[in-house]
């Protein structure tokens, strides 16, 4: 019973959260433009040995950003996404991560 309630509401905690989630796909569009794009490709395709990033999971997507915001290093770019991800307000994480996870990015 207790396995139960602990998968239900973590179900739960995950279906507020994705839908409590208020990021500009637009906004984020344009950020991702200022650089993300110089190693992740258009709309975060991938690119070279950068990972593809488009269509990846809201929570996923802010969770990495705010990862490397705190310079914690989770993998072989790591120096390079802290300080990128270090400049990045809350908003503009948001915003890049309706902008990667939403469908009309599949160019």
């Amino acid at each position: 019973m207790i396995r139960f309630l602990i998968s239900a509401a973590f179900v739960v905690t995950i279906f507020l959260h994705d839908y409590s989630f208020s990021g500009d796909a637009e906004a984020g569009k344009a950020r991702y433009a200022q650089n993300c794009g110089n190693c992740h490709g258009p709309a975060g395709m991938g690119l070279a040995s950068y990972p593809k990033i488009q269509g990846k999971e809201i929570a996923y997507l802010v969770d990495r950003l705010k990862t490397y915001r705190a310079g914690t290093k989770i993998g072989p770019n790591s120096s390079l996404m802290i300080m990128m991800a270090q400049p990045l307000s809350d908003t503009e994480i948001e915003n890049l991560a309706a902008y990667l996870s939403s469908a009309h990015n599949n160019n």
